[in-house]
């Protein structure tokens, strides 16, 4: 089964639209909320290398933020790292 995992904050627009997007295509997500957790924060930073929120991974592997996600969904190849 396909794990995607998104850490967000609070107040973060790209963290919205990013769950909007992946909810609208039917894909479950767990969220991290890093507001509320600094361990959380720092897992996310050692994982994608990134301090901005979003983060997305899909099966462990960081797919980068909002603008890549949208991208992938425009391209048709989040399907394929989902299925």
């Amino acid at each position: 089964m396909t794990k995607v995992i998104i850490y967000t904050k609070p107040s973060c627009p790209y963290c919205d639209m990013a769950k909007k997007l992946l909810t609208e295509h039917h894909f479950s997500f767990e969220e991290i909320r890093i507001d509320l957790d600094d361990s959380k924060r720092e897992e996310m930073i050692r994982l994608s290398h990134r301090r901005t929120v979003p983060q997305i991974f899909i099966n462990g592997q960081s797919i980068g933020g909002y603008d890549d996600l949208a991208e992938l969904v425009k391209s048709g190849k989040l399907k394929q790292l989902i299925t």
